[in-house]
């Protein structure tokens, strides 16, 4: 077999039908389009998602402004800054914050943000802590634990 040799297969080729040939062609005068109306004028495709006019469809539903993350840790945070009337050298956990009322509310594991001063020497056990918040805990005397 070679190239010059290559054809279709009989009968995947079908010649176009040629409409509005006259009236005797079968499909002559409006060429199967009708008599009147936005789609027998010529040029006539509206685009894709066009209803008539009415608002479509694509702009009466609300956006979605950015993707959620598929699998997202949700944290409960806390900053430094709320840490600084503990007593010193006391170990600072979930369980212990919640015990001295300074959380209330418990989403999930426990991380540490680096907003505002820390003064007294702490043991942090936390799941998640941002850079600041453990270089602040460190240079209070402090130390940081992954829990």
């Amino acid at each position: 077999m070679r190239l010059n040799d290559l054809k279709p297969q009989k009968g995947s080729k079908k010649r176009r039908k040629r409409v509005g040939r006259g009236i005797s062609a079968g499909q002559g005068a409006s060429a199967g389009l009708g008599m009147r109306g936005q789609k027998s004028r010529s040029g006539s495709s509206t685009r894709p998602g066009f209803e008539g006019g009415q608002q479509p469809l694509y702009r009466r539903i609300p956006k979605l402004k950015g993707f959620p993350v598929v699998n997202r840790k949700i944290y409960t945070t806390i900053n430094v800054e709320k840490l600084t009337n503990l007593p010193p050298n006391s170990e600072v956990t979930l369980e212990s914050l919640q015990a001295a009322g300074i959380l209330t509310a418990v989403k999930g594991p426990l991380k540490i943000l680096g907003n505002g001063e820390l003064t007294v020497p702490l043991h942090v056990k936390a799941a998640a802590f941002t850079g600041q918040a453990r270089t602040k805990i460190e240079a209070a005397g402090g130390s940081c634990e992954s829990a």
